[in-house]
């Protein structure tokens, strides 16, 4: 009896055998969205390791939920939601308390743009890693992931004016981070 396995399994075979809990299947899945996973895992955590614990975690959730995708929708989209609410989870476990209120938010200007566009990838993620955790949650939420501020509120447990605060607070503090930054790179420090 002769046996012959393709070369390259299909995205349906590899997901089935998820389903079944089979390792090699897991291996695969995990290698291939790894760098992707962790991109978005990175966002969401203060730094590389408890990105690593936010990704891991997350992994853990998908191959224990495989049997819950539907094929025909995109794994990859369905996996980052995963590892977004993961991020969340683990901010919500870090992060027991609230940040206050402020009666009034403002639009922040800068001549800044500049500056950031000619800053890499890493060093804005940097930058973004360098907010408090509350902060990179809601910047992250509502800047990248799309979500409104209600939504947000109601995964971070929060008020709607708290997240539109911390928001204008995390604009703020990134401007400093990022000006304090390019200060340095001017003067040659």
């Amino acid at each position: 009896m002769d046996l012959t396995l393709p070369l390259e399994y299909q995205e349906e075979d590899l997901i089935r055998a998820c389903v079944r809990k089979e390792r090699w299947a897991q291996r695969i899945i995990y290698e291939e969205y790894f760098s992707q996973m962790m991109s978005v895992c990175l966002r969401y955590a203060g730094s590389k390791d408890e990105a690593l614990d936010i990704l891991h975690e997350g992994f853990i959730k998908v191959f224990k939920h495989m049997h819950k995708y539907e094929p025909g929708t995109s794994l990859g989209a369905w996996m980052r939601r995963i590892m977004v609410n993961t991020a969340i989870d683990y901010y919500r476990k870090q992060v027991r308390r609230r940040t206050e209120d402020i009666d009034t938010a403002y639009d922040l200007s800068s001549s800044a743009a500049d500056a950031v566009s000619q800053m890499t990838e890493q060093e804005i993620l940097e930058a973004v890693q360098q907010l408090s955790p509350v902060y990179r949650a809601v910047f992250n939420l509502y800047v990248i992931e799309g979500y409104s501020h209600k939504e947000i509120a109601q995964m971070l447990q929060i008020t709607e004016s708290t997240s539109r605060s911390n928001l204008v607070k995390a604009r703020m503090k990134l401007q400093e981070i990022l000006l304090a930054k390019e200060g340095k790179n001017t003067h040659g420090v």
